[in-house]
């Protein structure tokens, strides 16, 4: 078994990266800091919202996933979304990411990549 960082450490380097190239990261909701899921909030200059949290792909590996609606009409939407989430799962952190290359720039920084 490969040695994993805390949910709570890859948060944090998250958002110190994020802030360090010129991106924004902002914690919405903090989950276990142990073994958390971490949802994302990916947007690009406040636009285009989706969703990716970390999971297992097809191949075996871990990776970014897309998670929740296809499509969001508004902000409105996306925060419904992640509270209901919220309410099945306790543990699930959710930071939104506005950063241009969003998916990658997580995936990098969760070294999921």
């Amino acid at each position: 078994m490969t040695p994993r960082l805390t949910s709570a450490m890859l948060v944090s380097a998250l958002v110190r990266r994020a802030d360090a190239a010129g991106g924004s990261a902002m914690v919405l909701a903090k989950g276990d800091a142990t073994s958390g899921a971490i949802l994302l909030l990916l947007l690009e200059r406040g636009s285009n919202p989706r969703f990716v949290e970390g999971g297992i792909a097809p191949d075996g590996e871990r990776a970014l996933l897309p998670s929740g609606p296809r499509e969001l009409a508004d902000e409105a939407e996306a925060s419904a979304y992640w509270r209901r989430r919220r309410e099945r799962d306790s543990d699930l952190w959710v930071v939104e990411l506005d950063i241009a290359g969003g998916e990658r720039f997580a995936a990098e920084t969760m070294n999921l990549c």
